[in-house]
């Protein structure tokens, strides 16, 4: 049982007001004063390392507990959650943490003291970086890892934090805040977490007077919304809607490696459920392998019922459930009077080629789906193990079809391409792709991953030069 440190602990009996917002405020803005902007960058690596290797030990009491509240909190089911809360604090090493350090900002020290790189030196200058005074996160429901890496990099820019919780979602984070404080009950002290319902406005504009910089997750329209109603001075940082997919060159389709592809393939779109910008909504596979895109398909099913024995999708809201029976009902209903190639009546003048369409899909449950659909243009998902098939020529042809989502794109899987996989990265990069991947690890971003494009440091951070 954790004590309640945070305003996220006492529960839903208590009645936020905008003056407890400032008063929090205040207060851990103070705290950093005394305590948090004084401690060395490297001081804070080791603590936060520390705390992760602590997470991966089964004995841990906060492991225990996330995994024990976490699945009903987020509606994943246990297997899932432990392998997303694995494959973060795996990743939240002292090697990672200075790496984003040293990514965005040139030297670990940068945000302790004036250094200079040897660019500055030879001009006679120095710099350093400083966090902001308050930092606010405004974090999304979907998935509970991104609120973890925005508390992470706001203690490396020894920022006071002020998270706004989701409802659903939100205790993994309140966890892991919680054992960092009880590693170190100053850092804690220099932390504050609440939960409200969203659009509560008098709550929200409490908080957007406080803070220095704001980075917040959500629908595009909701980070307009906040955008109109921060303060000119508060840099804001936002994160919005994102959909992902993969590209199976046919050097993935070789009967070598054919399978290890669906492995890779299994491995994203079971990561969270799909409930993320990061995870395919479909897969888009060259047509002229050795394997065909039906061939593919098959094995892609052996491996999503072999997967969900080991690793259950588990049950979800009724709405979820409906949207999959609907999706698949069209689907079949396509499939039955869209020609097959072997149906096409070649002595017919066609405009354009006629599509067609295969389904796949757990017997009697909505666990997992697959449409193979020649159609190539890009289709959102409904997420929950329901994946499309693309077969197409090349990548270009892809990425024509996929043009609905151009910008919107967080990250392309690239199965392995051989000698190709600098053309196609090039190519993916020319397009506007920000995260080129390998299979199989969508979801499991380095924590110095550019978010869009931007550096995740560098635009927090404030610089001040040092000229002599």
């Amino acid at each position: 049982m954790t004590p309640n440190l945070f305003l996220a602990d006492l529960g839903p009996e208590l009645e936020l007001t905008p003056q407890i917002i400032r008063d929090a405020c205040f207060s851990i803005r103070r705290n950093r004063e005394k305590w948090l902007a004084r401690r060395r960058t490297r001081e804070l690596i080791d603590l936060l390392a520390f705390t992760a290797e602590q997470w991966l030990d089964p004995l841990n009491g906060y492991r225990s507990q996330a995994l024990r509240d976490g699945p009903a909190d987020t509606g994943l089911p246990a297997a899932t959650f432990s392998r997303g809360l694995d494959t973060f604090f795996r990743s939240l090493t002292s090697e990672q943490l200075e790496g984003v350090i040293t990514q965005d900002l040139g030297d670990v020290r940068k945000l302790d003291e004036f250094t200079s790189s040897p660019i500055e030196s030879r001009q006679g200058r120095a710099s350093m970086a400083r966090g902001p005074e308050l930092l606010g996160h405004i974090c999304a429901g979907n998935l509970p890892v991104p609120a973890l890496a925005s508390l992470v990099l706001g203690i490396l820019t020894k920022s006071a934090q002020f998270l706004k919780l989701p409802r659903r979602g939100g205790i993994l984070p309140r966890l892991f805040a919680h054992s960092l404080a009880f590693n170190e009950s100053k850092l804690g002290s220099c932390i504050e977490m609440a939960t409200w319902p969203g659009g509560t406005r008098e709550l929200e504009e409490a908080l957007f007077q406080e803070v220095t910089c704001l980075t917040a997750t959500g629908s595009d329209s909701a980070l307009t919304d906040i955008q109109t109603r921060i303060p000119a001075s508060v840099r804001f940082v936002r994160y919005g809607h994102r959909v992902s997919f993969g590209y199976i060159p046919v050097e993935a389709l070789t009967a070598y490696v054919v399978k290890r592809t669906a492995r890779e393939a299994v491995a994203d779109i079971t990561a969270w459920n799909q409930h993320g910008c990061l995870s395919p909504h479909c897969l888009y596979l060259e047509d002229n392998g050795v394997h065909s895109p039906e061939s593919f398909a098959e094995i892609l099913a052996e491996e999503l019922k072999a997967k969900e024995a080991v690793e259950p999708r588990g049950p979800l809201a009724i709405e979820e459930a409906n949207a999959i029976s609907s999706r698949r009902e069209l689907c079949a209903m396509r499939a039955a009077v869209i020609p097959g190639p072997r149906e096409r009546k070649l002595d017919s003048v066609f405009l354009e080629a006629p599509q067609s369409l295969r389904l796949w899909r757990s017997a009697g449950t909505t666990d997992w789906t697959i449409v193979l659909d020649t159609d190539p243009s890009f289709n959102p998902s409904c997420l929950n193990r329901f994946i499309y098939l693309k077969p197409v020529k090349n990548l270009s042809t892809a990425l024509h079809f996929a043009d609905r989502v151009r910008g919107q794109v967080g990250a392309v899987a690239l199965a392995q391409a051989g000698e190709r996989h600098s053309e196609l990265a090039l190519e993916l990069a020319q397009w506007g792709v920000t995260r080129i991947c390998p299979l199989g690890r969508m979801q499991e971003p380095w924590l110095s991953w550019r978010h869009d494009g931007r550096p995740p440091l560098g635009d927090l951070v404030t610089w001040t030069d040092l000229e002599s």
